[in-house]
């Protein structure tokens, strides 16, 4: 991967050693398991609207997406929508059957265990979530920042009743998959390490095998967006980080709230965070479900968007987390790249960043440039 800078080997954990001390070999570290970075708020909440578009032409659960509101989205549809760019998804795979996604099943793809397969589906719902965030059509329940553009869903976590594990490997081969066979203008990664990582692991080691795939990805032409993790943490002390958002080459995206404000899971730090963007809730749990004191009464404070219907027969639901912020700004890149299909990464990044609202500068350790306003970044370009 990475035009030969990064390889991965078959062998046991203690090669690793032999490895490292081998001429040409920078770092080399044994393989590793990871999992979704998930909020004290995790479980999906239905909605109990009907499902029948307006008659306003935008579908039946618009008002209730007040994401879309504060980031401008329906102005920002008046310029541009996402057409003829293409978002791959790395997540857990979305329902390709949902009427208001558009997935390519052609191109989709599972990566599990060191092997590809061909994929469709969602395994858990968080992907299909993810994906509407971004890209939802709008033709029936809900709308995305840019919902002319193709999804492509790339599976990274197995199934229940699949043996395999799920390896960090595996999550970079996907990302090249997405920015070498795909081309993909924006690549969403709403996932995250376990916990926040020590500074000597920092140093090495995993970005030392990470971070060339990232930036690889991102001279292709491919704007890598991931969430900034839900440890309600500050990541500019004492060299603690997460994956993948504190790598170079990543757009690092924390959450906010109906009111503007970071949540209270959302984790934070100057130079560690780009944009924010919606993720749900408040700056508090106990203001986040309150049920009559506030504008968005839980669970109307979280993010609306598709879920699997085998799962939901409603087909939507509410989720909080930097997974749903982050997939806010990579819905934004296809709408950038739509207009300006020939920008680069950096391009696109410094007009998502010039656009946002409520920050002077780039250096805010909650909202990096400033909470993610799609139309005036569009007007940028």
């Amino acid at each position: 991967m990475a035009d030969g800078e990064v390889l991965v080997v078959t062998g046991t954990d203690s090669a690793s050693d032999e490895l490292e001390g081998t001429d040409g070999v920078e770092v080399a570290i044994p393989d590793f398991s990871f999992e979704l970075s998930r909020p004290e708020l995790s479980e999906p909440k239905s909605t109990d609207s009907d499902g029948s578009k307006e008659d306003s032409g935008y579908p039946a659960y618009y008002d209730s997406q007040w994401d879309k509101h504060v980031t401008d989205v329906e102005t920002a549809h008046e310029s541009a929508t996402g057409d003829g760019t293409t978002i791959a998804i790395l997540d857990t795979g979305i329902d390709h059957t949902h009427p208001d996604l558009y997935v390519n099943e052609t191109a989709s793809a599972a990566f599990i265990g060191g092997e590809v397969h061909d994929h469709t589906g969602d395994v858990h719902g968080h992907g299909t979530h993810v994906g509407g965030i971004a890209a939802a059509t709008g033709e029936v329940g809900v709308v995305g920042t840019a919902p002319d553009a193709e999804l492509v869903s790339l599976r990274v976590f197995p199934s229940e009743d699949e043996e395999q594990d799920n390896f960090w490997s595996d999550l970079l081969r996907a990302i090249e998959y997405a920015a070498v066979d795909l081309g993909a203008d924006s690549l969403n990664m709403s996932i995250g390490t376990v916990e926040t990582l020590d500074g000597g692991a920092n140093a090495g080691g995993i970005r030392g095998v990470t971070e060339p795939v990232m930036q690889h990805a991102a001279r292709r032409g491919t704007v890598v967006v991931g969430s900034a993790g839900n440890h309600g943490e500050s990541l500019q002390q004492e060299g603690r980080w997460t994956l993948p958002n504190s790598l170079a080459g990543v757009v690092s995206v924390s959450a906010t709230g109906p009111s503007d404000e970071l949540t209270f899971y959302s984790n934070w730090g100057t130079n560690e965070i780009d944009l924010g963007a919606p993720g749900g809730g408040y700056e508090t749990l106990e203001k986040t479900l309150e049920d009559d004191t506030v504008e968005w009464p839980y669970p109307t404070n979280l993010v609306l968007s598709t879920f699997p219907k085998d799962l939901d027969d409603s087909g939507y639901a509410y989720l909080a987390g930097t997974s749903m912020s982050a997939p806010q700004v990579t819905g934004a890149v296809a709408a950038v790249r739509e207009l300006a299909p020939g920008a680069n990464a950096n391009e696109v990044e410094r007009a998502l960043e010039a656009g946002a609202d409520l920050v002077e500068g780039k250096g805010d350790a909650e909202l990096g440039a400033g909470r993610l306003n799609v139309a005036n970044a569009l007007d940028e370009v």
